[in-house]
């Protein structure tokens, strides 16, 4: 038996609006699966998929799990177009220089305050990255 990472479901309060603003982020496409659930996925087949759903709760605290992007152009370019599209920046972090691989990125919250992390092709260093690879 072998099992593979469907979606990552996202619950939140306006699922439409969730849908449409990570669709721009990645440029991916909406589809509405049912109501209330709009299923996010790259048009080329190759990146994984967001799954949007309504829950009568609020977002409360800080997310254990979370997005990182990675842009192909510098993070402050990426970080501008975010903040365009609707994302508030809350903070620039950087990894001590002491460490094997040292990372610098920006955290971020989606519209429905739910963090994320941008940086860019150039400040990541150790990670593994499936080839073909499609980036924001």
């Amino acid at each position: 038996m072998s099992v593979s990472l469907l979606t990552v479901v996202v619950d939140c309060r306006d699922p439409h609006r969730q849908a449409e603003f990570w669709a721009r982020v990645l440029a991916y496409k909406v589809n509405q699966r049912n109501p209330d659930e709009f299923q996010v996925s790259d048009p080329a087949g190759v990146g994984g998929s967001l799954y949007f759903m309504k829950v009568p709760e609020p977002k409360a605290g800080k997310n254990r799990l979370h997005l990182d992007l990675v842009a192909s152009d510098s993070m402050e370019a990426e970080v501008a177009r975010l903040v365009e599209a609707g994302a508030q920046l809350v903070e620039v972090r950087q990894d001590p220089a002491s460490l094997d691989n040292p990372d610098t990125w920006t955290v971020m919250r989606d519209p429905e305050g739910n963090e994320f992390c941008v940086t860019g092709a150039t400040t990541l260093t150790g990670w593994d990255r499936p080839t073909g690879a499609r980036r924001a």
